[in-house]
C-alpha cells in the first residue's frame, strides 16, 4: 500500500511530471517520421540534349519531394550509350556511393527505367541502399494519392505489371544448381513461375473489375447525353483542379505537387440558363510509361466522352511547349480529333510581359487566365457559351437529319430501287408478275 501511495504521490508531483513530460516530448520528437534522404541520377545521351536532361532531372526532384523524400544531391552524367549492367558508368557508381555516405542518404533514384538485373547490380555495388527508377517513384505517388476504388485498382495493376519483369533472381537462394544443363530447374525457378502465374491471374482479375467500372462509366455518359460535357486535360500541376474550383465553386483537393489529384472529378457549372458538366482528369508527365497510360485509360475515358476538351497549360513553365507535346501524344487514340478543343494558359499572374506577348503571338486563339487570381474567367465563360451554342446547333442538325430519314416516303417498289447488280444479275428483263395478260 505504501508503495502504491508513493507512486500516486510521485505521479502528482509537479517536478516528476515535468520530467516525464519532457521525456514524453523527446519521445514524440524521436518517433516523428523523418523524410528519406535521397540522391538523384540523370543521364544525357546524344538523343537527349543536356538542357532537356537537366529539366527532366529537376522534375524528378519534384516527384521525389511529392513522394515525401528529401533530395540532398543530384548527378547528371553524359554518356554515348547506357551501361548494360548499371545504366551509368562504374566511376559514376563509385561517385554516387561516396555521396550517399557523405550525405547519410539511403536511397538513389534514377531518371530512366532500370531493368531487374540493373537494380540487382546497383544494389550489390551500393549495399543497404534503396534503388528506384522514375516509374517506381511515380507508382509510389499514385499509390499514396489513390482514393477511390477505381484508382486503387488501376494503381495495383500498374504496380504488378512493373513488378513482374523484376522478379528474376528473387528466389535464387532456393535453386539447386546455377550452371545450366540437366536438372537445373530447381525449386527456385518453380517459385518464380508460381509468382508470375499468380501475378498474371491477379492482373486479369483486376482488369475484369476495371472493365465493369468502365462499362458503368459509359452508361453514365449515355445518360448524360443531353448535357454539354467539358473534359479538362493537361500536364500535371498545370492548375486544372484550381480552375475547376474557380469556375464551379467546388472544393476539389488542390496542392502544389505533381499528381496531387489522381481520380477524375465531375462538377456542374450553371451557364446560359442550363447546367453543363466539367470533368477534371489525371495530369500527364514526361516519360510516363505506356503501360501506365493503358492502365489509366478508364480515367481518361471521362474526357473521351466529352463534347469539348479544355486543355490547360502552365503558361509560366519554361518548357510549356514540351508540356503541350506530351499532352497531345498521351491523348492520341483516346480522344477523337474531331472533338472541339479550347486551349488555356494558366498561371499568367506569374508571367512577365515578354512571356505573355510570346503566348499571344504563337497561340492567338488561346485564352490567358489565372485561376488563382480570377483573371480571364469571363472570357473563358464566353468561350464556353460559344461551344455550348455550337453543340446545340450540331444536335439540332443531327435530330433534323434523323427526322427526315424517318419521315421520308417508302419507295413504291423496293425491289426495283435496289441498285445492287448482284441482286438483279440473273433477272430476265421480260419477266412479269404472275397473272393474266392480253397478248
Amino acid at each position: 500500500m505504501r508503495r502504491q501511495d508513493n507512486q500516486r504521490n510521485r505521479g502528482n508531483d509537479p517536478e516528476f511530471n515535468r520530467g516525464a513530460g519532457s521525456r514524453g516530448e523527446r519521445g514524440l520528437k524521436e518517433n516523428k517520421v523523418q523524410k528519406e534522404r535521397c540522391i538523384l541520377v540523370g543521364i544525357a545521351t546524344p538523343k537527349i540534349r543536356p538542357w532537356l536532361a537537366t529539366e527532366q532531372l529537376a522534375e524528378l526532384g519534384r516527384l521525389a519531394e511529392t513522394a515525401g523524400a528529401e533530395v540532398v544531391q543530384s548527378f547528371l552524367q553524359r554518356v554515348q550509350q547506357f551501361n548494360a549492367a548499371t545504366l551509368i558508368g562504374e566511376g559514376k557508381v563509385n561517385e554516387v556511393k561516396r555521396a550517399l555516405e557523405e550525405n547519410d542518404a539511403k536511397m538513389v533514384v534514377f531518371d530512366d527505367d532500370l531493368s531487374g538485373s540493373q537494380v540487382r547490380n546497383l544494389e550489390q555495388r551500393l549495399p543497404g541502399i534503396k534503388v528506384l527508377d522514375r516509374t517506381g517513384l511515380i507508382l509510389d505517388i499514385f499509390a499514396k494519392h489513390a482514393v477511390t476504388a477505381e484508382s486503387r485498382l488501376m494503381v495495383e495493376v500498374a504496380q504488378l505489371q512493373y513488378m513482374m519483369p523484376r522478379l528474376t533472381g528473387a528466389w535464387t537462394h532456393l535453386c539447386r544448381q546455377h550452371n545450366g544443363g540437366i536438372g537445373t530447374k530447381g525449386p527456385g525457378e518453380t517459385q518464380l513461375e508460381t509468382d508470375r502465374r499468380m501475378i498474371r491471374k491477379r492482373i486479369q482479375e483486376l482488369k475484369k473489375k476495371l472493365e465493369k467500372i468502365e462499362d458503368a462509366r459509359e452508361q453514365q455518359a449515355e445518360n448524360r447525353n443531353d448535357i454539354f460535357h467539358l473534359g479538362i486535360v493537361g500536364y500535371t500541376n498545370a492548375g486544372k483542379s484550381t480552375l475547376t474550383n474557380r469556375l464551379t465553386g467546388a472544393d476539389v483537393y488542390v496542392e502544389d505537387k505533381l499528381f496531387a489529384t489522381l481520380d477524375s472529378t465531375t462538377r456542374k457549372l450553371f451557364l446560359e440558363g442550363e447546367n453543363i458538366i466539367l470533368s477534371d482528369t489525371v495530369g500527364f508527365i514526361r516519360k510516363l510509361p505506356h503501360n501506365l497510360i493503358e492502365t489509366f485509360k478508364s480515367t481518361l475515358g471521362v474526357a473521351a466522352h466529352a463534347d469539348c476538351i479544355l486543355e490547360v497549360v502552365d503558361g509560366s513553365a519554361p518548357d510549356y511547349r514540351e508540356h503541350l507535346e506530351v499532352t497531345h501524344k498521351t491523348l492520341q487514340g483516346i480522344i477523337s480529333p474531331e472533338t472541339p478543343r479550347l486551349r488555356v494558359f494558366n498561371k499568367v499572374e506569374t508571367c512577365d510581359e515578354t512571356r505573355r506577348n510570346e503566348l499571344l503571338e504563337n497561340y492567338p486563339e488561346a485564352i490567358q487566365v489565372s485561376a488563382k487570381e480570377n483573371i480571364g474567367m469571363e472570357r473563358l465563360r464566353e468561350a464556353f457559351k460559344e461551344q455550348l451554342a455550337a453543340w446545340h446547333k450540331k444536335r439540332e442538325a443531327a435530330a433534323a437529319q434523323i427526322k427526315e430519314e424517318v419521315e421520308s416516303p417508302w419507295p413504291a417498289h423496293p425491289a426495283e430501287s435496289v441498285s445492287d447488280k448482284s441482286f438483279n444479275s440473273n433477272r430476265n428483263e421480260d419477266w412479269k408478275e404472275p397473272g393474266i395478260y392480253e397478248v
